[in-house]
C-alpha cells in the first residue's frame, strides 16, 4: 500500500492533538469536583457560594502542567470542550440596537411634527417589514414631508462640519447609516466588557452580520433578571479627576500597605514564596512606575507641541496589582470595617484592561476624587457630540473629541484646574484611559494622543461616543435553559449516542464479520476526532451537536459499506484477497468522495446561514464528514492491509456465511415501475399539502415569533385543563402540550409578540405564573430542585421577536435554495450532463415536499411536530443524505457507461440500481437505527428533528431508486430513442 507511512503519521499527529485538547476537559472536571467536595458539608449539602469562591481562588492559579508548561484554571476553561446552554443550562440573548434613538439623537431631539410622524410610521413598519430602518424612515419622510429636504432637520449645531443646509438627502442617509453602524460597534464593545466582568465561564458574544443584532450566550447563569438589567442598562460615560500621589501620596501608600496586609491575612494557605512576592508589591510598583514614566516621556514632550492637547499617558504612580489578586482586593475594599478606614473623598475604580509586565498581568486601581455616595462626575459624557479616530502630527493614531457649548465651558474649567494631573475617562465604573492634561483646553475640541494602535484608537473613540446619541439595546430573542433541563437533555443525548453506537456495532459485526470490526474501529476514531477537533476550535457541544454525532455514526458507516461491498463483488468475480481489497478501495473512492462533498456542501450552507443550535449542528456535521472520510478511507485501509498481509491465507473476511451472497444477483426492473412510483409520490404529496393548507402545520416560535415556557410540576397536570384556564388570561393565544413527561408542559403564546421591551416580558411571565396558580392551585418557586407537593417551576423559556422570526424564515429559505444550487452545479461538474443535475434537484424537491406532507399527515392523526430552526437543519440533512444515495447510483451508472460503451442505457441504469442495492439498504438500515434511537431517547427538543430524519431517510432511499434515476431516463429520451439507429443502419448495409 502506497503512502501508508504518511497515513499512520497523520493519524498519530491528529490523535495526539485531540488527546492534548481533550485533556483540558478532564482537568477542568477534576477542578470542579474538588470545588464541589470543598463546598459540601457533612450532611451532603453543597454551599454554591463557597464552591464559587474556591473556583475564583484558583481562576488565575496554575492547575495543569503539560510537559513543563503551566496552565491556569482560566486557560484550562478557555481550552476545554465546552457544553452548550442546552446541556448545562444558561441564557441565550439576542439584542438589537435601536436605530430610532440614533435618528432622533442626530436630529437633536427635533419636535418637528412631520419628522416625528415619519419616525413613528417607520417604527411600526419595522415590526413586519424586512427592510432597514433608515430606508423605512426615508420612505415615511417622503410621504409625510413631500419634497422637503432632510437637511432642514439634521443641519444642527451638533452636526456642524458633517451636515449643512447644502447636504443632500443621500449624504445625510449615509451619515445616519454610518452612525447606526458605529453605535452597534460601540454597543458590542461595551457589552463585551460587561460580559467579561459578569463572572461566567466561556461567555460568547458575537455580532450577527448585516443586522443590528448582537448574540450573547452565558452558560450556567441562573439570574435572568440580573442579566437583562446588565445587558440593557444605559452606558454611563463620565470624566473624573484622579487623586494623584503628589497630593494623596501618604493616604494611597497607607491604602496599599493595608491591602497587602489584609490580602496576606485572607490567604493563610499561601506558600512562603507567594507571601514574599506579595510583600514585594510596593517595590514592584516603584519599578513599574519608573519604567512607565520613562516610556511616557516622549508623549509628554509631544504634548507640549500641540495646543490644545490632552495627552494620553500610561498608568503611572498608581496602585498596580496582579490581575489574579483583584478579587481579593475587591472583597477587602467592600468590607464595612475597611470602608470606614478609607479616605471619604476618594473612590477606587479598576482599569478596564490589564497590562502585561514580566509574564504578569497587572491592573491599576485608580483613586478617583469623588466624595462617597456621589455619582455625579465633574463632567458627564452626554456633552460629547463627536469622537473619531485620527492621526497626530507624527502620523501616530490619536482620538479627536468634540463637545457641545456647555461641555466646552466645563471642560475648560476642569482642564485648567488639573494641568499636569490626570483625568479618568470612566465607562460603567471602569477606567478606560486616564490621560494627563498638558494645558487648559479653551474649546470643546480636544485630542488624545499616546502609544496605542489604530484599533485601540477606534475603540476609544467608540467609548467616548457612548455618551452621545443614546442607542438602547432591546432583547429581541431570549432563551433560558434551567440546570435541571440541561442535565436531562445531556443524559438523553449521551444515552442516544451510546445506544446508537451499540446497535450499529452489533449490526456491522453480524453482517461483515471481521470487516465489521474494522468499520467500528474507524467509527470510534471518527467520534474521537469530532470531540477533539471541537475542543481545538473552541466550539461548544450542543444537543443538536450530539444529534449530529449520532447521525454521523450511521452515515460514516456508508463509506465502509461501499468499500466492503466492492471487495465482496471482486471476490465473487474470482479476484484474490489482496487484489479484491485494492480494487474495492479504488473503485469505491469516487463514489465516496462525491457523496461526502455533496453532504458537506449542505453542512457548509447550513453553517453560513443558520443561527444558534442549527450552527452547532452544522459544525459537528462538517467535522464528522471530514473525519469519517479520513478514517473510513485511509485508516481502515491501513488496518485491512495489515490484517491481510498473508494474502489468501489471511483470516480476514468481509461477510458471514449468511450474508456472503445476500442481495448480490438482483435483476429487478425498477425503471419499468417508474410511472407507478410517480403516481404514489404525487398522491401522498398532494394529500399532505391539502392537509397542510386546511388543518395547517404547527410552526414554532422561531418562525412565528412569540414566547414559550417549560413548566415543571411535582405531579401530572392535564395540558387541556391548563390551556382552558390560560386562554382567559391571554385571549385565546395560548397552546399547552406535554413536553416529554406528563408533569412537564410547554406553554406557548403569541401575546404581545410585537413588544420587545422588558415590561412586556414581565407581563407575559407574570400572567403565566398567575394563570397556572389559579388553575392548579399550586405555588410558584424559583428553584426546580426544591420542588415539593403543590409547587411548580419554570425550567426554561424562549422569546423570539416578530422581526427575528422573519429573518429566521428568510435565512431558512435561503439555505434551502443555495443548497439546491450548489448541488446542481457540483453534479453538473462531476457527471457532465444536465439531466443528472436536474434529476437530482427534482428528487430533492420531492423529498422536501414528502417530509412536509408527512408532518401534515401525522398532525391529522394527532402526532404534532413543530416546524422550527431545528426542522430546517433536519431538512437540509435529508437533502444531504438523499443526494448521497443518489450520487452512489449515478456513479455506478457512469462506470457502467464507461465500461460497456454502446450498451442500452435503460439496462445500464437498471443494472446500476441493482448493483448498489446492498449498499443502499445497509446504509439506510444503519442510519435508520440511529435515527430511531434519536426519536426514542433524544428527548422532546429533538422529537421533530428525529421524525423529519426518519421520514427523510426512508424517502431519500426510495427517491434515489424510483425518482432520481427514472427522471434521468425520461430526460434522456432522445438519446434512448437513438440507441436503435446504429443497429438499423448496419443491417441495411449488410442487405445492400
Amino acid at each position: 500500500m502506497k503512502n501508508k507511512g504518511i497515513i499512520v503519521f497523520l493519524t498519530v499527529v491528529i490523535t495526539g492533538l485531540c488527546l492534548y485538547y481533550l485533556s483540558f476537559t478532564l482537568v477542568s472536571n477534576s477542578v470542579q469536583e474538588k470545588a464541589t467536595t470543598y463546598a459540601t458539608d457533612e450532611s451532603g449539602n453543597i454551599d454554591f457560594d463557597k464552591r464559587q469562591t474556591y473556583l475564583d481562588s484558583v481562576w488565575r492559579e496554575p492547575v495543569y502542567n503539560f510537559l513543563g508548561i503551566p496552565f491556569t484554571y482560566q486557560e484550562v476553561k478557555n481550552t476545554e470542550l465546552g457544553l452548550g446552554l442546552d446541556l448545562q443550562g444558561g441564557m441565550h440573548v439576542t439584542l438589537e440596537v435601536s436605530p430610532i434613538e440614533i435618528v432622533k439623537g442626530l436630529a437633536g431631539g427635533s419636535e418637528d411634527p412631520e419628522f416625528n410622524e415619519a419616525v413613528a410610521v417607520a417604527s411600526e413598519r419595522a415590526k413586519t417589514a424586512n427592510e432597514s430602518f433608515v430606508n423605512l424612515f426615508y420612505t415615511a419622510w417622503q410621504e409625510e414631508a413631500g419634497d422637503r429636504q432632510l437637511n432642514t432637520i439634521f443641519a444642527t449645531a451638533a452636526n456642524r462640519g458633517r451636515i449643512s443646509l447644502e447636504s443632500s438627502d443621500t449624504e445625510i442617509l449615509n451619515i445616519i447609516d454610518a452612525e447606526i453602524e458605529n453605535a452597534i460597534d460601540r454597543s458590542f464593545n461595551i457589552l463585551r466588557t460587561r460580559i467579561d466582568r459578569f463572572g461566567t465561564s466561556q461567555p460568547n458574544i458575537q455580532r450577527i452580520q448585516n443586522t443590528g443584532r448582537i448574540q450573547i450566550e452565558l452558560p450556567g447563569v441562573d439570574n435572568a433578571e440580573r442579566v437583562r438589567n446588565l445587558l440593557q442598562g444605559v452606558a454611563k460615560l463620565q470624566f473624573w479627576e484622579v487623586a494623584e500621589f503628589d497630593e494623596y501620596g501618604d493616604a494611597l501608600q497607607q491604602v496599599n500597605a493595608f491591602l497587602v496586609e489584609e490580602a496576606q491575612s485572607e490567604q493563610p494557605q499561601a506558600t512562603a514564596e507567594e507571601n514574599d512576592a506579595l510583600a514585594d508589591t510596593t517595590d514592584l510598583e516603584s519599578d513599574l512606575a519608573r519604567q512607565l514614566a520613562e516610556e511616557s516621556s516622549d508623549a509628554d514632550s509631544l504634548g507640549m507641541e500641540v495646543s490644545p492637547l490632552f495627552s494620553l499617558l500610561k498608568a503611572n504612580y498608581g496602585l498596580v496589582y496582579e490581575l489574579r489578586d483583584t478579587i481579593t482586593i475587591n472583597r477587602i475594599l467592600n468590607r464595612e470595617d475597611v470602608q470606614s478606614l478609607l479616605p471619604r473623598d476618594i473612590r477606587f475604580m479598576w482599569s478596564v484592561k490589564p497590562q502585561a509586565q514580566d509574564d504578569m498581568e497587572l491592573l491599576e486601581l485608580h483613586a478617583i476624587k469623588a466624595p462617597r455616595g456621589t455619582d455625579q462626575a465633574p463632567l458627564e459624557g452626554d456633552v460629547i457630540t463627536d469622537a473619531r479616530q485620527s492621526l497626530d502630527q507624527t502620523s501616530r493614531p490619536a482620538v479627536s473629541m468634540q463637545m457641545n457649548a456647555e461641555g466646552a465651558r466645563n471642560w475648560r474649567r476642569l482642564t485648567a484646574a488639573n494641568i499636569g494631573n490626570r483625568i479618568a475617562v470612566v465607562l460603567d465604573n471602569y477606567v478606560y484611559t486616564a490621560p494627563t492634561v498638558q494645558g487648559e483646553i479653551p474649546s470643546g475640541q480636544s485630542e488624545i494622543t499616546g502609544n496605542f494602535t489604530m484599533e485601540e484608537a477606534k475603540d476609544l473613540a467608540n467609548i467616548l461616543k457612548s455618551g452621545t446619541l443614546p442607542a438602547p439595546t432591546n432583547i429581541v430573542e431570549e432563551a433560558i435553559v434551567g440546570p435541571t433541563l440541561g442535565i436531562e437533555a445531556r443524559n438523553q443525548g449521551i444515552n442516544s449516542m451510546i445506544a446508537g453506537l451499540v446497535l450499529v456495532v452489533l449490526f456491522m459485526v453480524s453482517y461483515y464479520s471481521k470487516g465489521g470490526f474494522v468499520a467500528i474501529a474507524a467509527l470510534l476514531f471518527n467520534i474521537f476526532f469530532i470531540l477533539g477537533i471541537l475542543a481545538q476550535l473552541g466550539a461548544a457541544l450542543t444537543l443538536p451537536g450530539i444529534a449530529g454525532i449520532v447521525l454521523t455514526i450511521g452515515m460514516s458507516i456508508d463509506a465502509n459499506v461501499l468499500i466492503f461491498e466492492r471487495i465482496k463483488e471482486e471476490l465473487r468475480n474470482g479476484a484474490g484477497i489482496l487484489q479484491a481489497i485494492s480494487s474495492g478501495y479504488d473503485k469505491a473512492f469516487s463514489a465516496i468522495l462525491d457523496s461526502n462533498v455533496t453532504t458537506f456542501l449542505t453542512g457548509a450552507i447550513l453553517y453560513a446561514l443558520g443561527q444558534g443550535p442549527v450552527k452547532g449542528f452544522a459544525i459537528v456535521l462538517m467535522i464528522g464528514i471530514a473525519s469519517s472520510f479520513f478514517s473510513a478511507v485511509f485508516i481502515t485501509r491501513v488496518i485491512v492491509y495489515w490484517m491481510s498481509k498473508k494474502g489468501d491465507k489471511s483470516s480476514i473476511s468481509f461477510a458471514t456465511s449468511f450474508t456472503r451472497n445476500l442481495l448480490s444477483d438482483l435483476s429487478i426492473d425498477f425503471l419499468g415501475k417508474r410511472k407507478i412510483a410517480y403516481l404514489i409520490s404525487t398522491s401522498i404529496i398532494v394529500i399532505g399539502m391539502i392537509l397542510a393548507l386546511t388543518t395547517g402545520l404547527k410552526f414554532g416560535v422561531d418562525f412565528t415569533g412569540g414566547r414559550y415556557y417549560i413548566v415543571e410540576f411535582n405531579e401530572a397536570v392535564p395540558a387541556s385543563e391548563l390551556k382552558v384556564g390560560l386562554d382567559g388570561e391571554f385571549g385565546g393565544s395560548v397552546e399547552v402540550k406535554t413536553y416529554g413527561a406528563n408533569n412537564v408542559l410547554k406553554v406557548t403564546t403569541s401575546y404581545l409578540v410585537n413588544e420587545d421591551n422588558e415590561e412586556a416580558n414581565r407581563e407575559v411571565e407574570s400572567k403565566i405564573r398567575e394563570g397556572i396558580g389559579e388553575v392548579t392551585g399550586f405555588n410558584y418557586i424559583e428553584d426546580a430542585t426544591q420542588m415539593t407537593e403543590g409547587t411548580f417551576a419554570i425550567t426554561g423559556s424562549n422569546k423570539v421577536g416578530a422581526t427575528v422570526a422573519d429573518d429566521i424564515k428568510n435565512s431558512s429559505l435561503e439555505a434551502m435554495f443555495f443548497s439546491l444550487v450548489a448541488i446542481f452545479l457540483y453534479i453538473l461538474l462531476r457527471f457532465r450532463k444536465w439531466q443528472f443535475s436536474l434529476a437530482s434537484i427534482i428528487a430533492l424537491i420531492h423529498d422536501a415536499f414528502f417530509v412536509i406532507a408527512a408532518f401534515a399527515i401525522a398532525s391529522a392523526f394527532g402526532a404534532t411536530f413543530e416546524i422550527d430552526q431545528v426542522f430546517i437543519a433536519a431538512m437540509l440533512t435529508v437533502i444531504g443524505y438523499s443526494i448521497n444515495d443518489t450520487v452512489i447510483v449515478f456513479d455506478r451508472i457512469r462506470e457502467n457507461i464507461s465500461n460497456r460503451g454502446t450498451g442500452k442505457l435503460v439496462q445500464m441504469f437498471n443494472d446500476a440500481i441493482n448493483q448498489t442495492m446492498a449498499r443502499t439498504l445497509i446504509t439506510s438500515a444503519t442510519t435508520l437505527i440511529v435515527v430511531l434511537v434519536l426519536l426514542v431517547f433524544g428527548g422532546e427538543v429533538l422529537r421533530g428533528f428525529s421524525f423529519a430524519l426518519l421520514i427523510g431517510v426512508l424517502v431519500g432511499t426510495y427517491s434515489s431508486i424510483y425518482i432520481a434515476t427514472p427522471v434521468v431516463v425520461d430526460l434522456m429520451k432522445r438519446e434512448l430513442a437513438n440507441e436503435a439507429t446504429p443497429t438499423t443502419k448496419k443491417v441495411t448495409e449488410v442487405k445492400s
